[in-house]
């Protein structure tokens, strides 16, 4: 059997208007990202799709965004879905923090993009038994969310990064993965 994946981003931040990165720096949904929630939960509903559980980032944006979408759920926060640690980078402009740069290498007093691969690895491994068979979704953050196009379809970092939906603009209500 597999676990099926779907992949929610939280909705938009006051530092993502202002084009910043966030991190692990708290940021707070603005109204336009509350708004987004609200019509996720809504499109996902239409759909008919069901979680058994819903896993979430410890971060606020990420909790926020999960209760707004999916009110009726079960959900578990876990630390290992936070978003990269941009460090000294955290809160600083969306220009400055290149992904590219830092897929081995750590973010200045941060971490690098293959360390958010391991907390990622972690996670997935710890369910994987409990929850073969099952559809789960998560909310969380780019990094993870690439971390998981590189676990599941093995593509190199360069390649999700390159393919990235918010490079390419093809955001989509969920993403899918199976492990």
């Amino acid at each position: 059997m597999a676990m099926n994946i779907v992949y929610f981003v939280h909705g938009t931040t006051t530092d993502n208007a202002s084009k910043l990165c966030s991190g692990w720096k708290q940021a707070m949904l603005n109204e336009q990202g509350k708004e987004q929630a609200a019509n996720l939960g809504k499109i996902i509903s239409e759909q008919g799709l069901k979680f058994d559980v819903i896993f979430i980032s410890d971060l606020q944006r990420a909790i926020d965004s999960s209760n707004i979408a999916f009110p009726e759920y079960k959900k578990i926060t876990d630390s290992r879905l936070r978003e990269c640690n941009y460090g000294d980078l955290d809160g600083m402009h969306k220009s400055l923090v290149v992904y590219e740069n830092h897929i081995e290498e750590p973010f200045p007093n941060g971490e690098s993009l293959k360390d958010v691969e391991y907390r990622v690895r972690d996670f997935l491994d710890s369910i994987k038994d409990e929850y073969d068979g099952k559809t789960i979704a998560i909310v969380a953050h780019r990094a993870p969310q690439l971390a998981l196009e590189v676990i599941t379809k093995g593509v190199s970092w360069n390649e999700a990064i390159e393919k990235d939906w918010r490079k390419t603009g093809d955001w989509q209500p969920g993403w899918r993965y199976d492990l």
